[in-house]
């Protein structure tokens, strides 16, 4: 089949499905993927439900790989489905994530989080509601129905297609894509062409081969509790904490104030986020404290840099206060090395995009951090590319259907550009 016809095929098949892709959203959203760390039963039901709908297609292959999280029983499942190409030397990956965050203050959704609905966005397109159509099943869905169309088609690629489904990408990915690379080291290899598709933007031209550095910080701070009466008589901890995150906030935001044009915010961001509960009652000073950091630094500054400024911050409230700060990292990692801008894999990404949207996609840096810079840090070239509102995490959050269509097409495209 001549080059644009076979698009326009794959397209047009793509287009077919999207009644059948609406539908798997909502039974992916309907099980509650949630990592134990986030007060779930972690990704056995939903990887469960996945592998029985992929056997009704034409995989060459379905592999689970299940890591052993002793707070998991049944561990955490990684899935693999493969379709065979004509030369199996070079594999074309999509990687999703089946986990997904909390939904948080129900109130603040406009219907229950776990059962999916139609809605609209600013600019009137159909969307989806609901915890986790966009991050990730948009491109567990999309990546699934691209191989679909491509199955469908007499055309075989050139390479073999596979798609992975990982766990725990949203605490951290110990038992997702980290335990697969540590276990199955041969899995991956360096001619693979290996596309995230968990960022972008909502034009589609966005191609990520950079992020920043990523260190989560919890302090705690401990005083002496007392009465509120009595103020004098103990050490208000969560006073002493109050005066740490804003001077924190200050000394971190003025030491690290480099930009660089390549990321999206251009600059290093030190933001308070969770707090854990101290004392129950009102009038009790509380005698500990303990709150949290998110830090994105750009890659031309070290993290042992930041806990440095950080040391420093804390050694002048406990001597100004009369409290006792440690801290340690939920998470911290430095930046991966990038992937080149001319990597196979991006060029490959803009030939499809431009194929498909009509637009130059562009390779930049973000400051979130995405299961690529595992890749990266061992080795591998990957890219993270959707189309995407950026919705994650939020109430009601949604995903265009037009944008899971268009990113099913532009897998599609990149499956077949090197078919016979």
């Amino acid at each position: 089949m001549a080059k644009n016809a076979l698009q326009k095929e794959l397209a047009k098949r793509i287009d077919g499905y999207r009644d059948e892709m609406i539908e798997l959203q909502k039974k992916l959203s309907a099980i509650q993927a949630l990592s134990p760390a986030s007060g779930g039963e972690g990704e056995g039901k939903k990887a469960d439900f996945l592998i029985e709908y992929l056997k009704g297609m034409k995989f060459s292959s379905i592999e689970r790989l299940d890591a052993p999280d002793p707070a998991c029983p049944g561990g955490r499942p990684n899935v693999i489905a493969r379709f065979k190409g004509k030369d199996s030397s070079r594999t074309i990956w999509v990687m999703s994530h089946l986990d997904v965050v909390p939904p948080g203050d129900p109130k603040l959704w406009t219907g229950d989080p776990w059962t999916v609905r139609p809605g609209k966005d600013a600019a009137g397109r159909d969307t989806l509601i609901g915890r986790g159509v966009e991050d990730n099943q948009q491109g567990v869905v999309s990546g699934i129905f691209a191989a679909k169309a491509l199955m469908e088609l007499p055309t075989v690629p050139a390479h073999d297609v596979a798609l992975i489904f990982v766990a725990d990408e949203e605490t951290g990915s110990r038992w997702g894509i980290q335990w697969v690379l540590q276990e199955h080291a041969g899995l991956f290899r360096k001619e693979d062409l290996i596309i995230v598709p968990d960022a972008g933007d909502a034009h589609g031209t966005m191609i990520e081969v950079a992020e920043k550095s990523i260190c989560w910080v919890k302090f705690e701070v401990k005083g002496k509790q007392v009465h509120a009466s009595m103020p004098e008589k103990g050490v208000n901890a969560h006073l002493a904490a109050s005066h740490l995150i804003v001077k924190l906030h200050k000394r971190l935001k003025a030491q690290f104030k480099e930009k660089d044009k390549v990321f999206d915010p251009p600059i290093s961001t030190f933001e308070p986020t969770k707090k854990d509960a101290n004392v129950p009652n009102i009038n009790t000073i509380p005698g500990e404290d303990i709150f949290y950091f998110d830090c994105r630094v750009l890659p031309t500054r070290t993290l042992d840099e930041v806990i440095t400024a950080v040391r420093e911050e804390c050694d002048a409230v406990e001597k100004d206060r009369g409290v006792k700060v440690t801290f340690d990292y939920p998470q911290k990692e430095q930046a991966a090395p990038a992937t080149p801008v001319d990597a196979p894999v991006v060029l490959a990404l803009q030939r499809a995009v431009k194929d498909v949207y009509n637009k130059k996609a562009r390779p930049m840096g973000i400051g979130g951090g995405t299961v690529a810079a595992v890749f990266r840090r061992a080795g591998f070239n990957a890219a993270v590319w959707a189309t995407m509102d950026e919705a994650a995490h939020q109430p009601d959050e949604y995903c265009v259907i037009d944008n899971m269509l268009g990113d099913a097409k532009v897998f599609a495209h990149v499956f077949t550009q090197e078919s016979a």
